[in-house]
Parts: C-alpha cells; sequence; structure tokens
C-alpha cells in the first residue's frame, strides 16, 4: 500500500450512526430534543427548524417546524434516519442538552489518548463519522470505565455510548491502532 493510500480518511454519513440506535432510543433522543430545544442557545433552534422545514411534512402545518414537539417526534425520526443534516443537528442539541455528561465523557476519552476535536468545535459542519474506533475500545469497556470514573454521576450505558460516538465523531465500523498524528483531510466541498 502506497503512503496516499495509508493517509486516506474515510467518512460514513451522519445517518449510518442509525446502525447502532436502536428505535426506541432514537425517538428518546429527538423526544428529548425536541422538547429542550427551546432552552438553547437560538442556533440550535434556527438550525433544526431549517432541517425540519426542509425534510418533515406534518399535516396541518404549513412549516412542520411550527407544530407541537408532540407531533414532530415521529416524523422526525424517520427523516433522521435519511438525512446526514438532521442527524447533525439533532445530536449537536442533543450534546448541548447533556453539557455536565459531554463534558465528563470528554476528560475521559482525552484521558484514555482518544483524538478529539475541541470540546466546542462545530461536528455539524464535518462530512460524517470516521470509521476507524481504537482497537481494544468497546462501547461495554467505556460504559464501564465511566462508572469507574464517575460513580457519582450514574447515567444510561445509550447515552454514554452515543456521547463517545458524538465527541470522538467515530462509529466502530474498523478497529485498529490509532495514531497520536492522525492523517489530516481536506474540507468537503
Amino acid at each position: 500500500m502506497s503512503d496516499d493510500a495509508d493517509k486516506q480518511v474515510s467518512f460514513l454519513p451522519f445517518h449510518a450512526i442509525n446502525e447502532f440506535m436502536t428505535n426506541e432510543y432514537r425517538q428518546e433522543v429527538i423526544r428529548k430534543t425536541l422538547f429542550a430545544i427551546v432552552d438553547l442557545p437560538e442556533a440550535f433552534n434556527a438550525a433544526l427548524e431549517r432541517n425540519i422545514k426542509k425534510n418533515v411534512k406534518i399535516a396541518g402545518f404549513r412549516n412542520s417546524a411550527k407544530a407541537p414537539a408532540a407531533l414532530k417526534v415521529k416524523p422526525v425520526a424517520d427523516a433522521f434516519e435519511k438525512s446526514p443534516a438532521m442527524v447533525a443537528v439533532i445530536l449537536a442539541a442533543w450534546a448541548e442538552i447533556h453539557a455536565d455528561l459531554r463534558q465528563r465523557i470528554f476528560d475521559l476519552l482525552s484521558g484514555r489518548e482518544w483524538e478529539l476535536l475541541p470540546l466546542d468545535a462545530d461536528r455539524t459542519r464535518l462530512p460524517g463519522f470516521l470509521t476507524v474506533w481504537p482497537a481494544g475500545e468497546d462501547f461495554e469497556a467505556l460504559n464501564a470505565a465511566y462508572a469507574e470514573k464517575y460513580p457519582e454521576f450514574p447515567e444510561e450505558n445509550n447515552d454514554i455510548s452515543l456521547m463517545c460516538v458524538w465527541l470522538s465523531n467515530r462509529l466502530p465500523y474498523e478497529f485498529r491502532e490509532i495514531t497520536k498524528n492522525p492523517p489530516t483531510t481536506t474540507q468537503a466541498e
């Protein structure tokens, strides 16, 4: 394999995360996000409204973003399965809603020497999830490490796993050792 081939970075579109989520958990994440979005900074609300307006149709509403949150859960979940942009804005808002968990997971992954973007980076601008996951790490190990490090802050395993995926910008498709200086990629056009 050439040096150039070794340096290529592969991304999966954000909606590939659906392969790792049950329908029930996906709807739970979306429900929590839709009901809490009004308490977040306007940028999150505006991005979500744009995506709902573009990707969701709710009978009786010219602008589906204006429908009550309870009516939006199912159609947004359907869009979440097909639209990478919808996944990105939902997960960004969900992570903001869970800011304390986000900080703890960032600290946990950093302590385990994961390569991470800064905590405040706008992950919605990325082309998707990286396909390489650190060898020897799985959701069970990460959940156990979280429970050991933060016994005073119990969290659902699904929430810990989802935050690990979002902050690392990785899906566990290919397991291998990750170097300290990962290859760079150009911004997707």
